[in-house]
């Protein structure tokens, strides 16, 4: 009797696919990787662990989590620039101070533009300075030689003045000035006296005009400040005037110093 021929086992033609599947899972893994190292932080390495896990578990990162899905070929977005609390305060402080001067130099252009007469004539100039805007006026169009009290005439340019003042809320500075000839009266002893009083006085119109009192001061410079020589009669003319100072730096809450401060 022959001998039953054995039966071969059938090829398993579905082998290729445990090494497929294992190359998918270390593709996965490589790109997982490359991912987490282009930007080095604290986030991503949990990407990473949480992916690696995902990959050789077969389970999602997190407890009802979603599968974390990596696009081939995508690049990390880049990191926005975060400006610094003192930089941001910083740039705003520039933009309110840029601000405020644009608004400061409207209101000295609507004096000048008041004044336009005195202007012509060369008696009011208007001047830019590190604090603000200043207007000149010449004192011989105020007061009379030797004297405080503003003529008749010129109120009106100085309430001209003060109600365009009156819309604004800056500070404002008036300063008298002189010429370096002595001058020794029972009511004006020297020239700071004069330039004083005659500061004071249009201060006073300027808050009779509805300038508010808060913003105003009065600064007499006596002939200490002189923009001309005084060895000439243009020159001392020129040195004779009022100024009145449109500041653009508002006063800050002062700080106190401790005595242990001052002595470090």
């Amino acid at each position: 009797m022959a001998r039953r021929r054995r039966e071969e086992e059938p090829e398993n033609h579905e082998r290729w696919l445990v090494s497929y599947a294992d190359f998918i899972t270390l593709l996965f893994a490589f790109f997982v990787v490359m991912y987490a190292i282009s930007s080095v932080n604290e986030g991503k390495y949990k990407v990473l662990s949480n992916a690696l896990t995902n990959a050789f578990k077969n389970t999602t990162a997190q407890p009802g989590g979603q599968p974390i899905a990596v696009i081939q070929g995508a690049l990390p977005m880049p990191p926005r620039p975060v400006l610094r609390p003192d930089k941001l305060a910083e740039q705003k402080k520039e933009e309110r101070k840029v601000e405020q001067r644009s608004k400061m130099k409207n209101v000295a252009d609507d004096i000048m533009a008041a004044l336009q007469p005195l202007v012509a004539q060369g008696k009011v100039r208007l001047l830019e300075t590190s604090r603000g805007v200043t207007i000149e006026i010449n004192d011989s169009i105020l007061f009379q030689p030797g004297q405080a009290r503003l003529q008749p005439e010129s109120i009106n340019a100085m309430l001209a003045i003060a109600s365009v003042l009156a819309a604004s809320d800056f500070p404002i500075t008036v300063e008298g000035h002189t010429d370096n000839i002595p001058i020794a009266t029972p009511q004006f002893p020297s020239n700071w006296e004069l330039s004083a009083m005659r500061a004071t006085t249009v201060l006073r119109l300027f808050n009779d005009g509805g300038v508010g009192a808060a913003r105003l001061t009065a600064i007499g410079y006596g002939e200490t400040r002189p923009v001309e020589t005084n060895t000439t009669v243009e020159g001392r003319a020129r040195n004779r005037r009022v100024s009145i100072l449109i500041d653009s730096n508002r006063p800050e809450e002062p700080t106190e110093v401790s005595p242990a401060a001052v002595g470090n």
